[in-house]
């Protein structure tokens, strides 16, 4: 077994992520600072850095990274849609509406989950999801 995917303890053979993990996203943009704007006003990312075409961010865990890219189509039509974990997913909801964003499908319970999608300032589809209050 090779030493990125050893139980080896030892800090010089560990990697910042874990083996077979997701890491990183790249999120269609058409303007990168608006796209930005909006996740960090919305889930509290944090820009990184870049320029107008490649725009760095983190989540709000420090757990993903990404940028916005301007090289690549926005997924209006998902094939792969990803979810953003939330606390409070009707206020998370209003929030995107309130910065005029559209909501592709309201709140609805999926098994003990409550999830939504959303039109993100480029018009990718993007999901939502909370574990459903008991």
């Amino acid at each position: 077994m090779s030493a990125d995917m050893s139980p080896d303890t030892d800090t010089k053979s560990r990697h910042l992520f874990g083996h077979g993990r997701l890491s990183y996203i790249q999120i269609p943009a058409v303007n990168v600072r608006e796209a930005a704007k909006f996740y960090a006003d919305i889930f509290g990312w944090k820009i990184r850095g870049g320029s107008d075409q490649h725009l760095s961010f983190t989540d709000a865990t420090g757990d993903m990274i990404g940028a916005w890219v301007t090289d690549c189509a926005a997924s209006r039509e998902p094939g792969v849609l990803p979810y953003i974990y939330v606390h409070d997913i009707d206020g998370i909801v209003e929030r995107i509406k309130a910065a005029g964003s559209e909501i592709v499908k309201v709140v609805y319970p999926e098994g003990d989950l409550l999830v939504a999608t959303f039109r993100d300032p480029s018009g990718n589809v993007m999901g939502v999801w909370q574990l459903a209050r008991a």
